[in-house]
């Protein structure tokens, strides 16, 4: 069993970048504050596909670390607490832009695939075959 993390401590959230502000921000904009974050630091060197679809399945793990061997009201407990929720939130967040990162730099819309993919999903499990089971497409009847 891994050792827990310790509690992150609960903070005030950063100023967000001018223009995002609002209610979301749409992908481009996104797009847009991540590349100006990796391009300060040179970093795009370093973002390769390999390395990029690397870091997405570390930080997912991560993520998935923060529920492990935890029981449905144990997880529900911790994101009860700021600074739990904030935890979840942070490891979320990684996943989300080490995701952007690799459409970007394959240059692909996001908008447009996760549309796509929905849409082929849709397809895979018609509701009138898939609503209220965890079955696999080829499980279907």
């Amino acid at each position: 069993m891994m050792p827990h993390h310790p509690a992150t401590p609960a903070r005030s959230p950063a100023p967000l970048p001018c223009g995002l502000e609002g209610a979301g921000a749409s992908w481009e904009q996104l797009l847009h504050l991540l590349r100006e974050f990796r391009d300060a630091r040179d970093w795009k060197q370093f973002h390769t596909p390999k390395d990029l679809a690397a870091a997405i399945a570390i930080e997912a793990g991560e993520l998935q670390e923060r529920f492990l061997w935890k029981r449905e009201e144990e997880i529900e407990a911790l994101l009860a607490t700021p600074a739990g929720k904030q935890g979840v939130v942070d490891e979320l967040a990684d996943v989300l832009i080490c995701s952007l990162l690799l459409a970007d730099r394959l240059g692909v819309d996001v908008g447009r695939i996760v549309a796509e993919k929905t849409a082929h999903n849709a397809r895979k499990y018609p509701v009138a075959k898939a609503k209220g089971t965890a079955q696999k497409y080829t499980e279907l009847e």
